[in-house]
């Protein structure tokens, strides 16, 4: 199995003068559970090279046994330090997409013409695509071969509006995850606030929030052992 994982490089939170990236939750949890499945697994980012780290994901109360995990393993740590330009992959080259989230991706790969068009091609192929959090906002722009929008029709979780409100950023963000799902004509549903709620749709897996990352990931290797690549 040979997995992309697609990461942000923004690191503005808006116009706060705060930093923001990815989580790192959201990239750990999931890394492992490919690590542990037997995954060549490849980092991507719009920019390439070391990505943003959102520093509140490091804070002590955030951290995991995975994120502690990933901080002290050499080569974890190479690998993100070098991720490959987004531009530089291809979907044929991979039999599922991972997008952890942060709030980064909210404003870069959510306008990103090649991250939508790597979503697209690759669930077109029958190849699964999982998102996290804040990057199920990544699917704004993608569509169908008709034109119509991607989550159009489709079950689908992120980012719940009351958990943007309990971080105080619903005014910073370019966009709130839920209403934007729900307004693509997504069947948006959740769990309670920081619960882990996976949706499958199809060959689309989205999470809710960071507890989900490692479900979302258990689901997307189930998917493909199932041979549905």
């Amino acid at each position: 199995m040979k997995v992309l994982i697609v990461l942000t490089s923004h690191d503005q939170l808006g116009d706060t003068g705060r930093k923001t990236g990815f989580w790192l939750e959201e990239l750990a949890a999931p890394y492992y559970r490919f690590k542990e499945a037997g995954a060549q697994i490849v980092l991507a980012s719009p920019k390439g090279g070391q990505p943003p780290l959102d520093p509140k994901s490091n804070e002590p109360g955030f951290q995991t046994d995975d994120t502690r995990r990933f901080k002290a393993d050499p080569e974890a740590t190479e690998v993100l330090a070098n991720t490959v330009r987004l531009d530089s992959v291809s979907a044929d080259d991979f039999d599922t997409v991972f997008y952890p989230g942060g709030h980064g991706p909210m404003w870069d790969l959510a306008e990103d013409d090649v991250s939508a068009r790597l979503i697209e091609s690759t669930l077109r192929s029958g190849k699964p695509v999982a998102l996290v959090c804040h990057a199920p906002g990544v699917l704004r722009h993608t569509v169908n071969e008709d034109g119509t929008p991607l989550v159009s029709g489709r079950k689908v979780t992120g980012f719940a509006n009351s958990e943007e409100e309990a971080v105080q950023l619903t005014d910073v963000v370019p966009f709130l995850v839920e209403d934007e799902l729900v307004k693509l004509g997504g069947v948006y549903s959740k769990a309670g606030d920081w619960q882990p709620y996976v949706l499958r749709d199809g060959l689309l897996i989205t999470g809710q929030n960071p507890a989900s990352s490692a479900p979302a990931a258990d689901a997307l290797i189930e998917l493909v052992n199932k041979g549905s690549v």
